[in-house]
């Protein structure tokens, strides 16, 4: 069965690209339904885009690779898209956009798009090799065995994060079978692990937090569980994060602690020190705080220079991570392919004229907030641009 364009991958990007593509594509994926990253996203509303999307909340060992396709197709023209379908939205904290009802809607909205491209669920992919037309794949769908030929080839197979949901490092292995780089892969915007224990006691406390990890710092909440740190302070830090270096935590952001407890001194002198922390901190992590730092007595006791160095401690609490929790709860995988074989304006491979390579499996990742499906849509639609210009022009 011969076809203009062969898809792979029924998530935000393959979807968005299939919607691009323009006639004769066949989209594939080995899950019973499509988009289901999209599904659970956002606690099942989606959080699909974000309105202060920027080049500087990428990561990539190429910091310019993605200001192409993120500037060509912005997060306005998926917000356009989405008031097209008339599916409502709301906008949370730090620009972030979500579905007022359910994430369906959006899987729903990118059905709409690519009506005209075909649809494969439950479908596996056996083989995969170049031809001198383009390409040769065989899959197996609904128990039978079926030979596509392709001229052009879209990998939108994601990285390896939540595997429970059927990722796999399929995009790697195909990289790897036609000669192009991959750069390391890892587990990004997931929670820290510590030594069993360290912070049980704490678990469920939440508190803001400025949390600084390879020179970058995030302004978010921080939250504590069975395992170490997580909330959303500690899974925007965690994509920049590397093994053995330690986190720096401000527990107190923004408050010039060392002022205040001074002024408290001369206001409320007899007040205890861990009554007058409590009232800037939860309770439970002052008395947790109290087994390393000298907590002890009133105010009054206090002479400036404790008070500096306890508003030392809190503003620059350094604590380091045994690990992470793995690609297991990962929202994103870090790392992916080498940019440096793609067209940033394309997608497309520089070694192999019509293979393309979308979204999470490429070397790009975004902060959390909706960044990633940014990423996903403007990659997708850069993709499907360039395969329908193509066919255009060529007979």
């Amino acid at each position: 069965m011969q076809i203009a364009t062969l898809i792979l991958g029924a998530g935000a990007a393959g979807m968005m690209c299939a919607a691009h593509a323009g006639p004769g594509t066949v989209v594939i994926d080995h899950a019973r339904n499509p988009g289901e990253k999209i599904r659970i996203s956002g606690g099942g509303r989606c959080n699909f885009t974000n309105l202060g999307v920027d080049p500087a909340c990428f990561v990539g060992r190429n910091p310019h690779f993605h200001k192409s396709a993120l500037s060509r197709y912005t997060q306005w023209d998926f917000l356009d898209l989405v008031q097209k379908h008339g599916i409502p939205w709301h906008e949370k904290t730090l620009g972030q956009l979500f579905c007022d009802t359910s994430a369906r809607d959006i899987i729903a909205m990118l059905r709409a798009e690519m009506a005209g491209a075909e649809l494969w669920l439950s479908t596996a992919l056996r083989d995969l090799r170049r031809t001198d037309a383009g390409f040769a794949a065989r899959v197996e769908k609904d128990g039978q065995a079926i030979d596509l030929g392709c001229r052009n080839l879209v990998i939108a197979t994601g990285g390896k994060s939540i595997p429970k949901m059927g990722a796999t490092g399929l995009a790697y292995d195909i990289a790897r079978q036609f000669d192009h780089p991959v750069t390391e892969v890892r587990p990004g915007l997931v929670p820290f692990t510590f030594p069993e224990g360290r912070f049980s006691a704490l678990a469920g406390v939440a508190t803001p937090s400025r949390v600084t990890a390879g020179g970058t710092s995030f302004d978010e909440a921080l939250l504590f569980t069975h395992r170490g740190l997580s909330g959303p302070a500690m899974l925007q830090a965690s994509s920049y994060w590397r093994e053995s270096e330690s986190l720096e935590i401000d527990l107190l952001p923004g408050q010039p602690l060392a002022q205040l407890l001074r002024d408290a001194r001369q206001q409320s002198g007899k007040r205890a020190l861990t009554t007058e922390l409590a009232r800037h901190l939860p309770a439970r992590l002052v008395d947790y705080l109290g087994q390393t730092l000298d907590l002890k007595g009133n105010l009054a006791d206090l002479s400036d220079a404790r008070i500096d160095a306890l508003a030392e401690a809190l503003h620059h609490w350094h604590q380091r991570p045994s690990g992470t929790e793995g690609h297991r709860t990962a929202e994103v995988t870090l790392g992916g392919i080498d940019t440096s074989s793609l067209s940033s304006k394309t997608m497309m491979s520089n070694r192999i004229p019509g293979l393309y390579f979308i979204g999470e499996a490429v070397d790009v990742t975004g902060w959390l907030g909706g960044y990633n499906f940014q990423w996903a849509w403007s990659s997708g639609w850069a993709a499907g641009q360039a395969i329908s210009e193509d066919q255009r022009i060529s007979p």
